[in-house]
């Protein structure tokens, strides 16, 4: 075909005509058979070509060029087969017409014949031409649908290889989690044991001293008791000698108080017991804290480096990311995973000393895959000014004059009553406040190019107890 030279259906690797041609990701093709072996021998899944590395170990099967490859084969072996000229299969005449109502080869006799009156002709290479490059033209939407699923296939090939990083990350986390609440659990436990044995070392020891104070008196009381049982037992004459004495050590040991038993004495299973699972809790609630949003990672852009608890976020070195529907298209700018259609919500976000941040409130149903003309009312720091900005407002930019640098900003969004308003929360500071008429849901959004972190601050978590 005139427009499709014999080099361009080569490939690179065997220099001869395609036969199974599949297509890499930087629109080099080539044999199958020829990429396998080539990777096979240079240990690499680069390009023959270009060099450039692929990653997907099963090229997609480029079926255009397959097509145009047979195409061509079957132009060829119909023009020359082992050096003679095709002949007619009825008059075994050389094949020089197309009939264009047939769709057909032709000899000259043909041409002439009944079956072919009033039929249209052509010279056997202009019908080659001119069909050669009407197959090309229909073609053309099938090259485009082809690179659209070449395209898809790469972004699904990438968005697999993406879940397993994000599930071994995310169960790395968790189980870090778990580990720390493993551990404090391990020490509150050994803790209690502890203070446990503790009070029945100090409560046994106390019994024990009771224990032989008593029988050091009963041992006393038993002696007294048998002195003047044997001196009831002696003479008359020696036991009115020895009345006096007798007498006197039997009431010695009346002037002993009564024993008594211990209040306390044993262990307070109650203190150690009762609400123990609450008393823990409460403990533990120290080592924990809650952030009233968190940062959605499928939403970040491939600048953004986000902390493992999704609560701050700052510029890093560009990352392979998918381009998920969820995901905004400017690599610096992240969403809540959360969104508001209804109530009053209040966020507080640390700046710090970040020199360039935009902090804004984002509308569901704005486009996240273009420049953002509406559904976006934002507070930034640029140029070491503070302004407030809406894209669809008449005037979109207003300049704020703060007396002193923006530590903290406070977000206030109350969605029925159709207000945003921001402020300063460390000088309780009026910044602006956007009106609007809330349809959709709200996200959070976060924007900055800095490499210090912009972070969501926690809320005090309190517990209440009814009765």
């Amino acid at each position: 075909m005139a427009s499709c030279s014999v080099k361009d259906l080569c490939c690179p690797v065997c220099l001869q005509i395609f036969k199974c041609p599949v297509i890499l990701s930087c629109g080099h093709s080539f044999c199958k058979a020829c990429l396998h072996c080539w990777w096979k021998e240079n240990k690499t899944c680069g390009c023959p070509v270009c060099k450039q590395r692929s990653s997907n170990t099963e090229p997609t099967w480029n079926l255009t060029l397959n097509k145009l490859c047979e195409a061509f084969l079957l132009a060829r072996d119909v023009s020359a087969s082992s050096g003679f000229e095709a002949l007619c299969s009825l008059h075994s005449e050389k094949l020089k017409l197309f009939c264009l109502d047939d769709q057909q080869p032709v000899c000259l006799v043909c041409r002439d014949s009944e079956k072919h009156a009033s039929h249209k002709f052509r010279p056997i290479d202009e019908a080659a031409h001119d069909l050669g490059e009407e197959l090309q033209k229909s073609l053309r939407p099938f090259e485009k649908k082809l690179s659209l699923f070449i395209k898809v296939k790469q972004h699904w090939d990438q968005t697999a290889q993406h879940i397993k990083v994000q599930t071994q990350n995310t169960e790395r986390q968790i189980r870090e989690q778990f580990k720390r609440l493993h551990q404090f659990l391990k020490e509150e436990e050994e803790v209690r044991i502890a203070a446990l044995r503790e009070e029945e070392e100090q409560k046994s020891q106390v019994v024990k001293e009771k224990m032989e104070a008593v029988s050091r008196e009963i041992e006393n009381l038993s002696d007294t008791v048998r002195g003047a049982e044997e001196e009831l037992r002696a003479s008359d004459i020696s036991f009115l000698h020895n009345y006096k004495a007798t007498v006197e050590s039997v009431q010695r040991r009346h002037l002993l108080d009564d024993p008594q038993l211990l209040s306390g004495a044993l262990i307070d299973e109650a203190k150690h017991l009762g609400n123990l699972t609450f008393n823990i809790w409460m403990k533990m609630k120290d080592m924990v804290s809650y952030t009233p949003f968190i940062l959605d990672p499928n939403t970040a852009g491939s600048y953004l480096v986000l902390s493992e608890d999704l609560t701050s976020v700052r510029a890093g070195d560009g990352q392979q990311l998918p381009d998920n529907p969820e995901r905004i298209k400017d690599s610096c700018s992240v969403l809540s995973c959360e969104g508001y259609n209804s109530g009053t919500h209040i966020w507080d976000i640390e700046v710090g000393q970040n020199t360039t941040w935009e902090v804004a409130v984002f509308e569901a149903s704005a486009n996240r895959k273009e420049s953002i003309n509406s559904g976006l009312w934002r507070i930034e720091l640029f140029n070491d000014k503070y302004s407030a900005y809406s894209p669809s407002a008449k005037d979109p930019v207003t300049d704020i004059q703060l007396s002193k640098k923006l530590e903290r900003i406070r977000v206030y969004l109350d969605w029925d009553r159709g207000e945003v308003t921001f402020t300063d929360p460390d000088t309780d500071t009026h910044m602006h406040t956007f009106a609007h008429t809330f349809t959709d849901k709200l996200f959070l959004y976060i924007w900055t190019d800095d490499t210090l972190p912009l972070k969501v601050l926690p809320v005090k978590v309190s517990v209440t107890v009814e009765q």
